[in-house]
């Protein structure tokens, strides 16, 4: 505890005991405020910024220190507990290593067909070309895939993918990465300062130079100076009440940090819901269940006991894609046959222990620990869960620039790559290509700049948003976050409805007209009353832009189900743009980008699968 924070509740705990008068309480309450409230920052030059400290954030920056300039990365969570470590699977590459028809055209057709051809072709095309590249460079810097006798990478299926091309280290591949790019950065002695909220980007006249942070352990203010600032902080999937994200992280903070600065989103209707979450205990809600159950055979069913796959895809059955088993399982849930809790059944009991064990130890070792459930003789409870934004932040597809000068992005704060179905394994791929390819040019940005921009009316504005949260007030923040996650999940949530979305927009609206009570008082604990505030606000613009984009969408396309608008339309084949207009959110729709003659035939020439044997699904 600092020295002011530890007086003033010495000083509270005295006057309480004491029964001093309500206006002397008052009166040192003011007193400390006045104290934090001032606009007193530490300043931090360098000349590219990192706004997030996972996979994207950390290739960027060790991309853009390799050109030799200076480099610092900001992050709110611990810098080896970010959600990179979550991604399970595995990174694609068409290496060809095990099918050796593969290869990045076929990549580029899968990714576009399973997209729903919403997707951004220059960024598929980028995203198939250079993954071979950067999967073989991360191995080399410590990722350890797992090889082959020939000591090339071995490769697995995922679902929807022609042919075998995801690489893997065990079932921690996301963590494998994340483990190698934190000690690349500490190798080239890139500092990683964590427990760094941002509040805002610094803008003026269009050019970013900077952020505005607070540390949440303590509140102590800095202003980071940058040439190049990239953002890499996530998407918004925490928004929902099931949810694959953890507590405080995707909160869609980052793409408000965006539209506040000026950047356009794309997509934000376009969500992918996990077909298998958690349903209980509530503290863990919609933590996943690895779709590798499926694939080694798992069999879903509902309260009735009816294997209900064969109603929705009689081919594939539990093995069909990502967003047609969400969809059926929410089906089963919302017409009445879900289980107790509210789910559906995952059972893989007719396997036999040992093979359990051995296919799956995670999922064993995970029902055990939080639900004393032996999966090998019990099945699993699970539920839709919120899990990736395949929308965000429109960005140039070659450099990643946003559209403001100096200001970049990458990884799921981004949108362009996933169109309205993202392929298992891409995530990975997408934040290692596009993250060196920010951290490249925000480097050369700052090597060829002349003069550096400032704005102390930017910085003070910076000031007077933190201070205008800090006060007392009517509404505390969780419960808030609380009745937005629920309006989420009910109103726009698998399948969606416009009277819904509708009724959805007036709750949100009510939401954002009590965000100026909310109670906020920095205290012993730390500054996490300030941070979820502004992660209230955030998620609140967020879930705005969500629900008027999933209104304008008038078709079932991938992830996005209407029950009104049950056809694919070809007048959709459009991407749906948000952007601050004085403050309102303001949602316009452009064509999808053509494609070139080449690469179309690469997609008319793609067969579809027929055998899925041995396939996991994304």
């Amino acid at each position: 505890m600092t020295k002011p924070l530890k007086k003033y509740h010495i000083i509270k705990k005295i006057f309480r005991k004491y029964f001093v008068s309500k206006f002397l309480y008052y009166k040192i309450n003011i007193t400390f405020f006045g104290g934090l409230m001032s606009k007193k920052h530490n300043t931090h030059i360098s000349n590219v910024l990192v706004i997030g400290s996972g996979g994207a954030g950390l290739r960027a920056a060790i991309e853009a220190k390799g050109k030799g300039v200076d480099v610092v990365v900001i992050g709110k969570r611990a810098k080896g507990d970010v959600h990179t470590v979550l991604a399970a699977g595995g990174i694609n590459a068409a290496f060809g290593n095990v099918d050796k028809e593969d290869n990045w055209k076929q990549h580029f057709a899968d990714t576009m067909i399973e997209g729903y051809n919403l997707s951004e072709p220059r960024t598929v095309e980028l995203m198939a070309k250079e993954s071979p590249e950067i999967v073989q460079e991360i191995d080399k810097w410590g990722a350890n895939f797992v090889k082959l006798d020939n000591g090339k990478i071995d490769q697995r299926f995922f679902g929807a993918h022609t042919y075998r091309r995801t690489c893997y280290s065990g079932d921690y591949t996301g963590r494998s990465i994340l483990m190698t790019l934190i000690k690349k950065a500490d190798e080239m002695k890139i500092p990683v300062h964590d427990s760094q909220y941002v509040t805002e980007l610094l803008v003026n006249d269009g050019i970013c130079f900077g952020a505005m942070t607070f540390d949440i352990k303590n509140g102590e203010r800095t202003v980071f100076l940058a040439d190049s600032v990239i953002l890499a902080a996530g998407g918004h999937t925490r928004i929902w009440r099931k949810s694959s994200s953890r507590r405080d992280e995707n909160t869609g903070d980052g793409f408000y940090l965006g539209l506040k600065a000026g950047c356009t989103l794309q997509d934000m209707e376009l969500v992918q819901f996990h077909p298998t979450g958690m349903v209980i205990p509530e503290n863990i809600a919609g933590t996943l269940v690895t779709e590798a159950v499926r694939g080694e055979g798992g069999h879903l069913l509902n309260a009735n006991g009816e294997r209900f796959m064969s109603n929705y895809d009689s081919e594939r059955m539990e093995l069909s894609t990502r967003d047609r088993v969400a969809m059926a399982n929410y089906t089963e849930i919302i017409e009445g046959r879900a289980t107790e809790n509210g789910g559906v059944f995952l059972d893989i009991s007719h396997k036999s222990k040992d093979f359990i064990i051995e296919k799956l130890p995670r999922m064993y070792r995970q029902f055990l620990d939080t639900l004393m459930i032996d999966i090998s003789k019990s099945p699993m409870e699970v539920a839709p869960t919120a899990h990736y934004s395949m929308g965000g932040i429109k960005v140039d597809p070659d450099n990643h620039t946003t559209g403001i000068q100096g200001l970049y992005a990458a990884g799921e704060v981004t949108g362009g790559l996933h169109g309205a179905n993202r392929l298992g394994g891409n995530s990975l791929a997408e934040i290692l290509v596009f993250g060196k390819r920010a951290g490249a040019h925000a480097a050369d940005r700052s090597i060829n700049l002349d003069i550096q921009y400032r704005s102390k009316k930017a910085i003070d504005n910076a000031h007077d948003k933190i201070n205008s949260f800090i006060k007392n007030g009517k509404n505390v923040v969780r419960p808030l976050q609380r009745e937005l996650r629920n309006i989420m999940w009910e109103h726009c949530g698998v399948v969606r409805a416009e009277d819904r979305l509708n009724t959805g927009i007036d709750k949100i609206n009510n939401l954002k007209s009590l965000l100026p009570t909310v109670d906020v008082r920095p205290d012993s604990e730390g500054f996490e009353d300030l941070m979820i505030a502004f992660d209230l606000e955030a998620s609140i613009m967020s879930a705005e832009s969500t629900i008027l984009s999933a209104i304008e969408r008038k078709e079932s396309r991938g992830a996005h189900q209407r029950s009104d608008f049950e056809k694919l339309e070809e007048s959709q084949n459009v991407n749906y743009l948000s952007k601050l207009d004085n403050d309102n959110l303001k949602v316009e729709s452009i064509p999808t980008e053509k494609l070139s003659d080449d690469l179309e035939k690469a997609i008319s020439d793609t067969k579809e699968i027929k055998n899925y044997s041995g396939k996991l699904i994304e």
